[in-house]
């Protein structure tokens, strides 16, 4: 058997990453760290607020539309603005909201469906709600004789339009309610007060709810107090923005690795053709 003298001097790994093979895992790599490099600049580009809002601005009051609308979220840098609204209050829709704290002492929160006017949302022929805390009570027995007084009202002035100004604030979530009393809510949650609600047909609903500056009753005001200006740099962004680098420099890991194992396993085989 003739021995030819590339099976005598196997290649090296030099040679094996020049070849077209591994020349095209090269490009393929070039493009997936293009991609991770231009996700981390996005992730880097969304980490720093250029463009901060003036401190106190959560304090102007704002018309809701100009701030959120019905079924979205609500933007992080608007959460705990002043807006204003007008509205009529739906009867027996007043509900309790337990673990309320205010100033530091435990109570209840009083809640209600606001139907709010076209004026306010600016859609027409489409019903829209706010959930809307409208006060605080110590106690659930006073939690409960206000909430009963404010649904009487209501139901004797159903047409009753008044203009409201307050926090908008994001939804809690939902929270699964004690074992033994399914009907206790210990979160602020729109999503769970809508299944309580009464005329909810075709009913338009806003994610987060909204707090009365001026409490309802005989109910204590709210404690809501204006939020934290906050850092202009977002962290969690930042470590996203490192993440794809990293995965930008494993790209081109992974084709050295590859051509060079594929080198290794050449040259092993060269040399038991050789021994044999």
């Amino acid at each position: 058997m003739t021995i030819t003298e590339s099976e005598v001097f196997p290649p090296t790994l030099r040679e094996v990453m020049l070849r077209a093979r591994w020349i095209g895992m090269l490009v393929l790599c070039l493009v997936v760290a293009g991609i991770f490099a231009w996700l981390g600049q996005w992730q880097l580009s969304r980490a720093i607020d250029v463009n901060p809002r003036e401190e106190g601005a959560t304090e102007q009051v704002l018309p809701i539309d100009e701030v959120v609308q019905p079924g979205e979220y609500l933007p992080e840098p608007l959460v705990g603005q002043r807006v204003a609204v007008s509205g009529s209050w739906i009867p027996e829709d007043f509900l309790v909201v337990s673990s309320r704290y205010n100033d530091g002492a435990e109570g209840y929160w009083v809640t209600g469906q606001l139907r709010l006017t076209e004026e306010t949302t600016g859609l027409v022929d489409q019903p829209v709600s706010i959930a809307a805390a409208v006060g605080w009570a110590e106690t659930l027995q006073e939690a409960e004789d206000a909430a009963s007084a404010l649904s009487a009202e209501a139901a004797a002035n159903p047409n009753a339009i008044a203009d409201f100004t307050g926090r908008i604030i994001s939804d809690e979530g939902q929270l699964l309610p004690p074992a033994d009393d399914p009907q206790v809510m210990e979160r602020m949650s729109p999503a769970v007060l809508l299944g309580r609600w009464h005329d909810v047909a075709d009913l338009d609903v806003y994610r987060p709810y909204f707090t009365l500056d001026e409490p309802l009753g005989d109910l204590t005001d709210i404690s809501s107090p204006a939020p934290d200006q906050g850092s202009s740099v977002n962290w969690l962004n930042i470590f996203y923005a490192v993440e794809w680098a990293v995965f930008a420099g494993f790209a081109f890991y992974l084709w050295y690795r590859l051509a060079k194992d594929a080198w290794e396993k050449e040259v092993e085989d060269l040399e038991e053709a050789e021994s044999a």
